[in-house]
């Protein structure tokens, strides 16, 4: 629920008996008053349909001519047949042809519960003409024209709601940026925040990871042959046809080869703010569910988008142990004995398009799961209303310590570009893919460690709780030009196992930070905000010693009693990231120097909280 103020006894005892409150941990807002976190609770309701039913295809005609392929799926009685409407409607816009079940932009769990669901190939993918932008201004465009025909459509009775994860995701906020007035709820699962920061370039570096993957399922789905080639074959052909040679000539080839070569593509500026939602977050009035995942491709992105959004709407957060195919089904979360996803949707959506006394209010503001406590806890805002700045030094020799170090050192390693392989960062910037294929890298660090630097606390004397994101400050030098920097935070077992909790990436030379934009907690700059554009890119130098603020993605977790937190220092993160050719050119057969104490005091800060400030979730 929203936090909720009082100033007498009177309104606690109403709330009280209305059982809008259960038990619960509070903690203390700007104004002194007591912010109260929700417990999840229970919501289901029968299905009140059979089934679905799917009716022939359509197209949407766009102010340009141009045909969007169009799906509509409506409930459905015992004997198959459509039932009658109008119903409110759940909008997906996908780019992973929605004619194909390899990606579902259908829920059958939702129209059986009295919802029509509508999915639509965006501009240039599936079996829509045009040429695909990925998220431009033109496909934008396309998403109020879209909305237009849902509300105006005979099954629909006006009211839109808007579901799908990943692609399907993104396409949701940048409709609701728009304030359509038919636009009333948003489920955003596993969406994208900052296009350039969050995952295409990630510390001024290509991710050739999950990038190339994800342009090619895109192009492949596009021309695979589909229903659509029986039901309207001139559609089909058209699209196949103009989707391939965009593909080839304006969009996924170009684009790729222009960052792997350090072309303008690879600098932040308009063409990526265009196509990230934070940067349309604060017009969003639409109520908004998100959910995240801590080993998500958009980890970073997913708690600011709601931070962002719950300024001027209801929102909610929900972040949990995923990489970013189990984010998209919210896998396991009815084994925790949380609901699962579909009926968190449910809660959701009868509450703003059906006015429903559902609940979905008094629900958490924000729920995560917490690493190495392995459990769900609740609170009523993120940041975590009670984190506090910590720092922690590195001291030459491997040791990580509250305590600044009294003698300078130097720990170093080689520049190798490929580093990271054996490490859960690979799983995770490939969407699972390669941890599949070498799973307890993905567990267990050890071995991708054995090129980097080591900083480790002592086993800790009572459970150390971070949530939020993580800033490295660190001095380095290389004999190199330039060197990338990749810093992992760890949590090391009494085994000795080390399992990466957090990772954060940056080329040396793309260093500059707007202090402006960045994020500070206690007076300490705790998330860095870079510039990355060619004007602000400073080369080293060979032997330069360099200030460098790395940023580590946010995330949650435990250090529990008797294990140790770890740091770690190197090159690279392999296949996140590779330098694109100048940098990499800069980057190669050098050694990166870590230095420590003294004039040169590397350390990160880590937003703390006390142990007792972990609320159940349940």
């Amino acid at each position: 629920m929203r936090p909720l103020l009082w100033k007498g006894r009177h309104l606690l005892v109403v709330l009280l008996a209305a059982g809008l409150l259960s038990a619960c941990g509070e903690s203390a807002s700007p104004d002194g008053s007591a912010q109260v976190a929700a417990k999840w609770t229970p919501y289901e309701r029968p299905a009140e349909y059979a089934g679905s039913a799917t009716l022939p295809a359509q197209a949407i005609t766009l102010r340009d001519g141009i045909r969007l392929a169009t799906a509509v799926r409506l409930p459905a009685g015992p004997d198959g047949e459509p039932a009658e409407g109008p119903f409110p409607v759940l909008l997906t816009q996908t780019g992973y042809n929605r004619g194909l079940p390899v990606i579902p932009a259908f829920n059958d769990y939702l129209v059986q519960r009295g919802y029509a669901h509508v999915s639509v190939d965006v501009r240039g993918t599936g079996s829509s003409e045009g040429a695909w932008e990925a998220f431009g201004e033109n496909e934008q465009a396309d998403y109020a024209e879209v909305m237009d025909w849902v509300a105006t459509q005979p099954w629909s009775n006006g009211r839109v709601g808007t579901w799908g994860a990943s692609f399907m995701g993104i396409t949701q906020l940048f409709t609701a940026a728009q304030q359509h007035p038919a636009h009333e709820a948003v489920f955003a699962i596993v969406p994208m925040g900052d296009a350039y920061r969050d995952i295409v370039f990630s510390g001024g570096q290509t991710n050739v990871g999950f990038i190339p993957l994800w342009m090619g399922l895109v192009t492949a789905l596009s021309i695979v042959p589909t229903p659509d080639l029986v039901q309207d074959p001139g559609l089909y052909v058209n699209s196949a046809v103009q989707n391939l040679l965009a593909a080839l000539t304006s969009f996924q080839v170009p684009i790729l080869a222009q960052a792997l070569l350090g072309g303008e593509i690879a600098q932040d500026g308009p063409f990526w703010r265009t196509r990230s939602p934070i940067e349309v977050a604060d017009r969003i009035r639409t109520p908004t569910f998100i959910i995240g995942g801590l080993k998500d491709i958009f980890q970073r992105g997913e708690p600011m988008l709601y931070e962002a959004i719950q300024r001027n709407a209801d929102a909610k957060l929900l972040i949990g142990p995923w990489e970013h195919l189990d984010g998209s089904s919210g896998a396991g979360l009815e084994a925790a004995g949380l609901p699962s996803m579909d009926q968190m949707a449910l809660q959701w959506f009868d509450h703003y398009l059906r006015d429903m006394p559902s609940g979905a209010k008094a629900q958490p503001e924000v729920t995560q799961y917490y690493w190495g406590a392995e459990r769900w806890s609740v609170a009523t805002g993120w940041p975590h209303p009670k984190a506090r700045a910590e720092r922690w030094y590195l001291q030459a020799g491997g040791t990580l310590s509250r305590q600044l170090p009294a003698d300078s050192g130097i720990d170093r390693t080689l520049q190798l570009p490929v580093n990271g392989l054996c490490s859960s960062s690979a799983s995770q910037w490939t969407a699972g893919i390669l941890g599949l294929v070498t799973p307890p890298c993905a567990q267990d660090n050890r071995l991708n460690e054995i090129i980097e630097v080591t900083y480790t606390t002592p086993p800790m004397a009572e459970d150390y709780v971070v949530n939020g994101p993580i800033q490295a400050d660190l001095w380095v030098s290389s004999s190199a030009p330039d060197t990338g920097v990749n810093v992992r935070v760890t949590l090391v077992d009494e085994s000795g196992a080390s399992r990466e909790l957090s990772h954060g990436l940056l080329n040396a030379s793309m260093r500059a930070v707007d202090p402006e934009r960045a994020r500070y907690l206690d007076g300490e700059m705790i998330q860095p905000w870079h510039i990355f554009t060619r004007e602000a890119r400073d080369v080293p130098g060979i032997g330069n010693i360099v200030p460098v603020n790395v940023e580590v993605f946010p995330t949650s977790f435990v250090i529990p009693e008797g294990h140790r937190l770890r740091v770690t220092v190197g090159p690279s993160d392999f296949p996140h990231g590779l330098p694109p050719v100048p940098d990499l050119l800069d980057q190669l057969l050098g050694i990166i120097s870590v230095h420590s104490g003294g004039d040169t005091p590397s350390s990160i800060v880590v937003p703390a909280i006390p142990a007792d400030a972990l609320v159940s979730a349940r």
